[in-house]
């Protein structure tokens, strides 16, 4: 949609929350531009569907737009992913094979995950972007392509590069317009949206006839602090559609985690109601969601997680067992 006040979707991405919505305008500003495009955002917050939409809203929908995840496909073949390769070049490469520069010539090649990528393959990238044109593993010639590139990570990309497992020249490279897709605990007035979105895909796919969603349910979803994001919250609603079948969902169809409580939102502002809080439940809680919040930004390399809490190793592993945090 081209309204600047869209009122649920945009190029099939639900949300109308402040976060979203200066999302859809950074896109809507930049799509049809040439630049390269590097998303950020934690797993499961649609950085792929911003990459599709950045393509379907620019002058290269009509051609090809190629995915690779950078992190799914064996080092040792990621080469002639990309780049494609001709007969004979390796055992088992019985014909010539275009890579996905070549697919995706005249539209997008998406990127995803590249801050996985071995330093050898980062050299590669960067060449081929800079000459625009490839070789075939094992050919002689070069091939040129017109691509856009769009990326994206989970990483912290400035940290990788001070680390040395990235390369600085092809961070600045790929770093020309930035698009940040915001966690879904950061956008959770989107929550309502999601869930009717998620039933009714669900429902018309499985057929089914859930009909909604109760207050109570409702208020409990939009306090969780979804660690998994959109993709957990997606995933969770195809469950009790499949499971539920009919009827509305409550808190007795949530999952345990959720109807107990779950994992408390880091709130941005503190918030004391007419009735008081206990201070010690509440420290404890937050110091819980922090722990598990450091976990996942580090997937779960506890050396990591401790070192950005500011935690000896063995005090982190403690209040893990403690709170009974599991992966």
């Amino acid at each position: 949609r081209r309204d600047p006040h869209p009122s649920s979707t945009f190029q099939d991405i639900v949300g109308r929350s402040p976060r979203i919505l200066d999302v859809f305008r950074l896109v809507e500003k930049i799509a049809d531009s040439d630049s390269t495009i590097f998303i950020n955002g934690e797993s499961g917050t649609g950085k792929g569907l911003i990459a599709k939409a950045i393509h379907d809203s620019s002058s290269r929908r009509r051609h090809p737009f190629i995915s690779v995840n950078c992190s799914a496909i064996p080092e040792s073949l990621m080469e002639s992913e990309l780049f494609g390769h001709v007969r004979g070049a390796f055992t088992g490469a019985n014909a010539d094979r275009i890579g996905r520069f070549q697919q995706a010539h005249k539209g997008t090649l998406f990127l995803d995950e590249v801050g996985d990528m071995s330093p050898d393959l980062q050299v590669k990238i960067l060449k081929a972007l800079e000459e625009r044109e490839v070789e075939p593993l094992g050919g002689c010639r070069k091939v040129k392509v017109d691509v856009r590139i769009i990326t994206a990570t989970h990483r912290d990309m400035k940290s990788e590069v001070e680390k040395g497992n990235f390369r600085e020249d092809l961070y600045y490279r790929l770093y020309v317009i930035p698009v940040t897709m915001p966690a879904l605990r950061e956008r959770s007035d989107d929550i309502p949206l999601l869930v009717d979105h998620f039933l009714h895909h669900f429902n018309t796919k499985n057929n089914r006839c859930v009909e909604g969603i109760d207050d109570e349910a409702l208020r409990i979803l939009r306090s969780y602090s979804w660690p998994g994001n959109i993709r957990e919250l997606k995933n969770m609603i195809e469950r009790l559609v499949v499971l539920e079948g009919e009827g509305r969902i409550t808190r007795q169809n949530l999952p345990c985690e959720l109807a107990q409580g779950g994992t408390p939102r880091v709130p941005n502002e503190l918030d004391i109601s007419e009735e008081g809080i206990c201070l010690q439940t509440a420290v404890t809680e937050f110091e819980k969601a922090l722990i598990l919040k450091s976990l996942e930004k580090t997937r779960w390399v506890k050396k990591q997680a401790a070192d950005l809490l500011h935690l000896k190793r063995t005090t982190l592993v403690e209040k893990i067992k403690r709170y009974n945090l599991q992966y």
